[in-house]
């Protein structure tokens, strides 16, 4: 595995003129850093209002995902297999320049990396995926982790748009399926780091102590991790809103380490037990569009008081 520090001046970096797909929370973020960074960004999205706001800091309206494609680069950061396979079709890549390249920063599984890279293959454009860790203000800050595949010498071609968006890009192989495998293993990593999270915090708050002060010591002695910081402190304060990444969206990651676990002949034990707490969390309708840190609530829900 290749390491990369990414980490050069922002005034040395090349600009670019590129386009951007899919703007939500997080490809609003990256979006903006781009802008900021200097680079020409021409931005598609389905609803148009975020559109309307980076067009006001100085994108180009793209009316088409295939205006976006023109410039010959586009990142794009979609929910899910769905959406990243009904924007990027075959009829839409067929009207890509020559020597067009794909960079999709989508969690998506295994199975739909591999489409998209025939898919792209096809259609003679290149296709790197490159899903990212951190949330939005990591990413308007350019400190993501990046972890990419793909033809090694597209990626080096990309690499001030990586630069831009990330303090380090990590390439894990040539197959566009070797990066979305290593973000659904990490994601299901902080999954269970959520469920241990709840559990120890529901512990003490039932026995009198403050969960933000157990948080405090957790995270000062044991477990310094961004996710313990970061997610201890919204389940111990129950701050669940606004999302930085939903409970559906976690639903759907669990769903893929599933689906990546069965493609690899893996038995993940605790996983039914994963989906159960998901599953109740989004049954109900005051935690199901929340954080997904929310899912915290269904085990604080199971407490029962000692006799």
């Amino acid at each position: 595995m290749q390491r990369d520090s990414g980490s050069v001046p922002t005034k040395e970096r090349a600009v670019a003129e590129l386009g951007f797909v899919g703007l939500g929370v997080m490809g609003t973020a990256m979006a903006r850093r781009l802008l900021a960074a200097g680079h020409s960004v021409h931005v598609w999205n389905r609803s148009p209002g975020p559109v309307d706001a980076l067009v006001a800091l100085g994108a180009h309206r793209a009316d088409t995902v295939e205006q976006a494609l023109a410039p010959g680069l586009v990142c794009s950061m979609l929910a899910d297999d769905e959406a990243v396979q009904s924007t990027f079709t075959a009829e839409v890549l067929a009207l890509a320049p020559p020597g067009a390249v794909h960079v999709n920063h989508a969690t998506v599984s295994v199975q739909a990396a591999d489409l998209l890279a025939a898919r792209h293959d096809a259609a003679g454009v290149a296709y790197v995926a490159a899903p990212v860790l951190g949330r939005a203000p990591v990413a308007e800050a350019g400190q993501l982790n990046i972890v990419a595949a793909g033809e090694p010498g597209v990626i080096e071609k990309i690499r001030p748009v990586l630069d831009t968006l990330g303090k380090r890009t990590w390439v894990v192989g040539e197959q566009a399926r070797q990066a979305n495998l290593v973000k659904i293993g990490v994601n299901y990593n902080l999954i269970h780091a959520l469920q241990a999270l709840a559990e120890s915090i529901t512990l003490v708050e039932r026995g009198g102590v403050d969960g933000p002060a157990f948080v405090e010591i957790l995270t000062d002695v044991a477990f310094a991790g961004s996710a313990y910081t970061g997610y201890g402190n919204l389940i111990a304060t129950g701050t669940y809103s606004p999302p930085g990444f939903t409970v559906g969206l976690g639903r759907k990651d669990l769903s893929l380490a599933e689906a990546a676990a069965d493609s690899h002949g893996v038995v993940l034990p605790t996983l039914p037990v994963l989906r159960n707490l998901f599953d109740r969390a989004l049954a109900d309708p005051g935690l199901a569009g929340l954080d997904w840190s929310a899912v915290a609530e269904v085990t604080r829900r199971l407490a029962r008081t000692p006799s």
